[in-house]
C-alpha cells in the first residue's frame, strides 16, 4: 500500500503535536512540584507561585495582542478589552472559578506527590457526569455512569493504599477533590460563556489570566503570604526567578498546546492522549522520586485510566449515536 505524501507529512504533524502536548505537560507537573515543595525552592507561598504564573500568561497575551495590532498580517490574536466593564461583568464569574480551580491544583500538588497527584485530581469525570445534570439537567447513559463509579472505586482504592503506606495528605486530597470540582464547574460554565466572546478561547484565556492576578491579591493576603515572600532568602537570587519564569512559560504553554492537540485531532484522541500521559506521568515520577508502590496501588491507578477511557469512548458513542438520530429525525421530516 502506497501512503500519499500528504498524508505523511500531516501525520508527523500530529505526532509532533501530541509528543509536545506531552513533554510540556509533564514538564509543567515537574517545574510546579520543585516550585511548590522542592528544598532547592523552599517558598511557603502556594498561591504567589500561582499568582505569577498568571501574570506570565497575561503578559504574554498582552504582548500578544499589542504586536497584533502593530502588525496584523503577521500576527494574529482576536479584538478584546479585559478592563471594559461590560467584559468584566461578563466573564470576571468565570474567572472566580478559573482562580479557584488552578489554586486547588497546585495546592493538590503542593502536598501530595507527582505520582499520586493524577489519582487525586481523577474525580473530574465523575463531577462531570454529577453537575451536568444538576445544572445543566443533561442526563448520562448507564455505560457513562458505571465508568464514573469505576473511577471512584479506583480512587478510593488509591487513597487508601496511600494510607497504608503513611503516605497519605488529607490536605493535599481535599485539594485534590475540590480541584476536580472547580475543573469540572469551569469547564461547564465556559460553554456558557464562550458565546459571549464569539467564541474566542483565546481571549477568554487572556481575560482569566488578567482578572486572576488581582483575584489572587486578597487570597495571598488571608493567607499571610506577602510576609513570606518578604522574607524569604533567595528573592535576590536568579534561581529563583528562573525557574519562576519557566514555570509561568510553561502554565502559558500547557494551554497552547491543550488547544493545539484538540484541533490537529478530536476531543476523544485528547483524551485518550491525556490518560496515556497520566501513565506515562505516574511511571516517570517514581522512577525520578525513587518511590516504590505495591501491587493495589498501581491497580488503582489502572482502575481509574481505564475508567477514564472507557468513560471517554462512551461518551463520544453516545454523541454520534445522537447525532444520527436526530439527522434520520430531520430527514423523514
Amino acid at each position: 500500500m502506497v501512503v500519499e505524501p500528504g498524508l505523511v507529512s500531516q501525520y508527523i504533524h500530529i505526532a509532533l503535536v501530541v509528543a509536545t502536548y506531552w513533554i510540556v505537560s509533564i514538564l509543567t507537573v515537574f517545574v510546579n512540584k520543585a516550585l511548590l515543595s522542592s528544598n532547592e525552592v523552599n517558598l511557603d507561598a502556594p498561591l504567589f507561585v500561582t499568582w505569577f504564573q498568571c501574570v506570565v500568561s497575561a503578559l504574554i497575551c498582552t504582548t500578544w495582542s499589542k504586536l497584533a495590532k502593530f502588525f496584523p498580517h503577521r500576527i494574529s490574536f482576536p479584538e478584546g478589552h479585559p478592563y471594559c466593564m461590560d467584559v468584566v461583568r461578563k466573564v470576571l464569574p468565570l474567572s472566580v472559578l478559573f482562580t479557584f480551580m488552578i489554586a486547588s491544583n497546585n495546592l493538590c500538588l503542593k502536598y501530595v506527590g507527582v505520582a499520586f497527584y493524577y489519582l487525586g485530581r481523577s474525580l473530574t469525570t465523575v463531577f462531570n457526569v454529577v453537575l451536568s445534570y444538576s445544572i445543566l439537567g443533561q442526563r448520562t447513559s448507564f455505560g457513562c455512569i458505571l465508568c464514573s463509579g469505576i473511577i471512584i472505586g479506583g480512587f478510593w482504592l488509591g487513597v487508601d493504599q496511600e494510607n497504608v503506606a503513611g503516605s497519605l495528605s488529607v490536605v493535599g486530597t481535599i485539594f485534590g477533590i475540590l480541584g476536580s470540582l472547580s475543573v469540572s464547574l469551569y469547564s461547564i460554565y465556559t460553554k456558557r460563556v464562550l458565546p459571549l466572546v464569539n467564541q474566542e478561547i483565546w481571549l477568554l484565556s487572556y481575560y482569566n489570566n488578567v482578572y486572576s492576578v488581582f483575584l489572587f491579591l486578597p487570597l495571598m493576603l488571608v493567607n499571610g503570604e506577602f510576609s513570606v515572600v518578604y522574607n524569604y532568602s533567595k528573592l535576590s537570587e536568579p534561581f529563583f526567578w528562573t525557574v519562576m519564569v519557566i514555570g509561568g512559560l510553561c502554565g502559558f504553554a500547557i494551554g497552547s498546546v491543550t488547544v493545539l492537540q484538540i484541533k490537529v485531532t478530536s476531543p476523544l484522541t485528547h483524551n485518550i492522549s491525556g490518560t496515556a500521559k497520566a501513565c506515562a506521568q505516574t511511571v516517570m515520577a517514581t522512577y525520578w522520586f525513587n518511590e516504590h508502590k505495591p501491587l493495589l496501588w498501581w491497580l488503582s491507578n489502572f482502575i481509574v485510566l481505564g475508567g477514564s477511557a472507557g468513560y471517554a469512548r462512551i461518551k463520544q458513542l453516545d454523541m454520534e449515536t445522537a447525532h444520527h438520530s436526530q439527522k434520520y429525525t430531520q430527514l423523514r421530516a
